[in-house]
């Protein structure tokens, strides 16, 4: 497995990370077992994963502790998030302190690697910097957190203007966003940020259904012609990012994506979520693989760099998870 340096933090990640959310949720989602769960993130480090994460909404922070336990605290970088709406109100800060402590028993940890602020609004960003960020300076100062990350909600903010704001301030040492071969945004407006701060990067929405169900792709190609964002002769072509796939290209359309978001510079750690060994398998496969060819890469950026906000949809049960 690939290592690289995780920003300015001194951590040393797997450029594989298990994400334990999605539909999935390490299977938990799919009607598997925490037994299965943990064999899933086992199987994970097996191959060299060492960075998991997880999320208080997620429910999946008592699977993590336990394969954690098994696995050995030192051996893994534990990245885990609280939200900061319940029912659509605003937490206040003791709440946070609360999820933290719990997130803590759950995962059977004294601290965590990094802990986020999860799926923050543009609109609560202030919010969040001027009440939830005091908080987590605290908790570092005690030890609970070793940093202090932040992630978007990319259906909601496909300009990515709340991480535009955030990382104004130095304070933020984590980020986690969208990015995907049509939802390229995040190279222009959040990568040279992160990466003038030292800030460690977590991408998500790697693989959507707009790269495993060939009706959707062809759907959004059809829409985003008909609003004048693609030009016509892009859906003369009944595959159109069937360029990607060939003898010294991608294996498949999910290859290319992973591929395509390991190599862009700037990004740490690219997320994957599977309830299946054999997909976790494929996955890492793919992320380990080479880049793709630069010219494949140069049309990908020609074609679709300008799109924002296509393809953000919660994933279905894709070939490939």
């Amino acid at each position: 497995m690939d290592m690289v340096p995780f920003g300015r933090t001194g951590l040393q990640v797997s450029v594989a990370g298990l994400g334990c959310g999605g539909n999935s949720r390490l299977g938990l989602g799919q009607g598997k077992t925490e037994a299965d769960a943990v064999r899933l993130i086992r199987a994970a480090h097996d191959l060299g994963v060492n960075f998991l994460d997880t999320a208080r909404a997620y429910g999946t922070e008592g699977a993590v502790g336990a394969a954690v336990a098994e696995i050995g605290r030192d051996k893994v970088v534990i990245s885990t998030k609280s939200l900061i709406r319940k029912g659509g109100a605003l937490i206040p800060a003791g709440d946070l302190r609360a999820n933290l402590e719990a997130s803590l028993g759950l995962l059977g940890t004294d601290f965590v690697d990094i802990y986020n602020l999860h799926a923050v609004k543009p609109d609560d960003y202030a919010y969040a910097e001027a009440e939830m960020l005091p908080e987590l300076v605290k908790a570092r100062e005690a030890g609970k957190i070793r940093h202090i990350g932040i992630t978007e909600t990319s259906p909601h903010d496909p300009e990515q203007r709340m991480l535009r704001t955030a990382l104004q301030n130095p304070v933020w040492e984590a980020a986690m966003f969208a990015i995907h071969m049509l939802h390229q945004g995040a190279m222009r407006d959040v990568l040279p940020r992160t990466q003038a701060n030292g800030v460690g990067t977590m991408a998500m929405f790697v693989v959507r259904n707009i790269f495993s169900q060939p009706d959707v792709l062809a759907d959004n190609v059809k829409a985003l012609i008909a609003k004048g964002q693609l030009d016509a002769s892009v859906g003369d072509d009944p595959e159109p990012l069937g360029f990607l796939i060939h003898e010294r290209g991608a294996q498949s359309l999910t290859d290319a994506a992973y591929r395509f978001v390991r190599h862009t510079p700037g990004i740490d750690v690219t997320l994957f979520g599977t309830g299946s060994i054999g997909h976790l398998e494929a996955n890492i496969a793919s992320i380990l693989r080479p880049p793709l060819p630069e010219p494949d890469v140069r049309r990908l950026h020609e074609l679709f760099g300008h799109l924002k906000g296509v393809g953000l949809d919660l994933p279905g049960p894709p070939s490939r998870g």
